[in-house]
């Protein structure tokens, strides 16, 4: 078995499924997604938010008792972020479900790596699950900061 020859020539699930995903994307775009419109529209927000908030939120920790607005500021960047992060999840999930949908009807993979490539859909999906999670618990954790600083 010539592993090389079977990296470059041969099928691959993953790459199917990835593929096929973009192509969920595209049909977002063509079908005015509403969960992609909304997500487009806070981009703007979101980038001006994500250059300035370390910077925001580190000052603001380092001068909680005598400026905490600073660090309220950096929170309501942070929750931008966040809020895009939540915003992601139909999107993403919209795209695997016209992924899954295309690769079935389209006889894309065969019927045997259809569950895998649902498989890799799936756990592609988590990874912005843990992310959105992962931004809650972080702007809870500056928000418990804020409220328990000491006037």
């Amino acid at each position: 078995m010539n592993l090389s020859h079977d990296v470059f020539y041969g099928r691959s699930v993953i790459a199917a499924a990835v593929a096929a995903h973009e192509c969920g994307h595209a049909v977002q775009h063509s079908k005015a997604y509403v969960w992609l419109q909304f997500r487009s529209s806070v981009v703007p927000v979101v980038s001006i938010a994500s250059k300035y908030m370390q910077w925001v939120l580190l000052g603001g920790i380092l001068l909680l008792n005598s400026f905490p607005a600073l660090l309220l500021a950096g929170i309501i960047l942070f929750a931008a972020t966040t809020l895009f992060s939540i915003i992601t999840l139909p999107v993403e999930f919209d795209a695997s479900r016209r992924a899954l949908a295309w690769l079935d009807t389209k006889g894309i993979v065969r019927q045997d790596e259809y569950p895998m490539t649902k498989d890799a859909l799936k756990w592609a999906a988590s990874t912005y699950v843990v992310a959105a999670l992962a931004s809650i618990a972080t702007l809870l954790y500056y928000l418990q900061i804020y409220m328990g600083r000491r006037d």
